[in-house]
């Protein structure tokens, strides 16, 4: 076998995908003789190959960077979309929204300030109902005067109707109810029959008679109210007293006392001494006994608690019951001025019924409620002015 003669090395050939201008640096390559040195020239046109295949890459990735660009400029922004196993596996966290910026408040001009409702005010107090929607509540005094003279205008009203006209047309006889005007027109006559000192002597005898009646009730009802026992002793003679009848007094007193002024007042003692000595041991025993215990823890004697806490206290209402009692007398006392009595306007009743004077009866009876209404008005305010602290009386 014989070798074959060497033939001269041929240029390198560009890669195919190489770029014109490497393909043109190839070409224009002048053909190198053959040497010794091959090794040399193959690593040559391998690295200008690697070159131009490095350039090609680059133009490429920037045309495609280039395209990228545009299209998103071209297209809106959407979610990133995932590139790696773990992107797709985990959602991507979501973008913070960005705050709007603040709008400058605008402010509103100030409103004209408008009275409060007084029906839905919630700083509003709670009114108290009137007095005709409340249990035991007082009207005010000009109510209760206008109530009172109410209710007269309607009685004389009534009067009037009954009694109009002739005697024979008339509802009710003149013997039995004379007319208003009949009545208050023979005030003049009345008066004639010496009015003022009947008057005088019957209001003497009541004072008389309810004063003994406060000395010896209230006296020996605060004993008996401060000291059980007492009381205890004297309850029998008390309730017999408070049973009796009125009338049974009236022979019982003129055998005592004979037909005189005593036995007048003596009367209206007896009738009412066991009821002022019930209400004082009533009023006595209603005291708190807190003010009793705060007068012995300040070491106060029991004459003293008596006299300084328990007396002081009770006497309020022991006032006002000598006001009703006193009411009652002026009507008791007519049942002895019959018996021997110059003077005194149970003597005018009993002289008008003779004469048969019916106005006067009626007129009397009158003036007996005038003078009762107006002791118990005097006494009843000089009691509120006295005892100011009390509001009930």
């Amino acid at each position: 076998m014989t070798d074959d003669p060497k033939q001269p090395d041929e240029p390198p050939q560009p890669p195919a995908d190489a770029p014109d201008d490497a393909k043109a640096s190839v070409r224009a390559a002048p053909a190198q003789p053959a040497a010794p040195k091959a090794g040399e020239a193959a690593s040559t046109a391998t690295a200008a190959a690697d070159d131009a295949k490095g350039t090609a890459a680059d133009k490429a990735a920037k045309d495609a960077a280039l395209a990228a660009l545009e299209a998103d400029d071209a297209k809106p922004a959407t979610k990133p979309e995932a590139t790696s196993l773990l992107d797709k596996a985990l959602p991507l966290p979501a973008k913070k929204a960005e705050p709007a910026p603040a709008k400058k408040a605008e402010v509103a001009p100030p409103k004209k300030a408008e009275p409060p409702d007084p029906e839905h005010d919630p700083n509003r107090l709670p009114e108290a109902p009137p007095w005709w929607k409340t249990l035991r509540a007082d009207p005010p005094t000009h109510i209760s005067a206008l109530l009172g003279i109410a209710l007269i205008v309607v009685i004389l009203g009534l009067w009037w109707v009954v009694t109009r006209g002739g005697p024979t047309d008339r509802i009710i006889s003149p013997s039995k109810l004379p007319s208003p005007g009949e009545v208050f027109g023979s005030f003049g006559r009345l008066m004639d029959r010496e009015l003022i000192t009947s008057i005088l002597d019957t209001l003497e005898r009541v004072f008389k008679g309810v004063g003994l009646a406060a000395l010896i009730g209230i006296g020996v009802g605060v004993l008996a109210a401060s000291n059980r026992g007492v009381g205890s002793a004297l309850a029998p003679l008390v309730i017999f007293l408070r049973s009796v009848p009125m009338g049974a007094l009236i022979p019982l007193t003129l055998l005592l006392f004979s037909d005189g002024e005593k036995q007048k007042w003596m009367f209206i003692f007896l009738a009412i001494v066991p009821f002022v000595f019930s209400d004082t041991v009533k009023a006595i025993s209603i005291v708190p006994e807190r003010y009793v215990e705060t007068a012995q823890t300040l070491g106060a004697s029991r004459f003293q608690i008596i006299r300084k806490v328990l007396v002081p206290l009770a006497l309020p209402d022991i006032i006002t019951s000598l006001r009703f009692q006193l009411g009652l007398a002026l009507g008791y006392i007519m049942l002895v001025e019959v018996i021997n009595t110059p003077h005194g306007i149970g003597t005018l009743l009993m002289g008008s019924e003779r004469q048969g004077l019916y106005e006067h009866i009626y007129l009397l009876l009158f003036v007996i409620a005038m003078i009762a209404f107006t002791l118990d008005l005097v006494l009843r305010t000089l009691q509120r002015g006295v005892f100011a602290w009390r509001k009930d009386l």
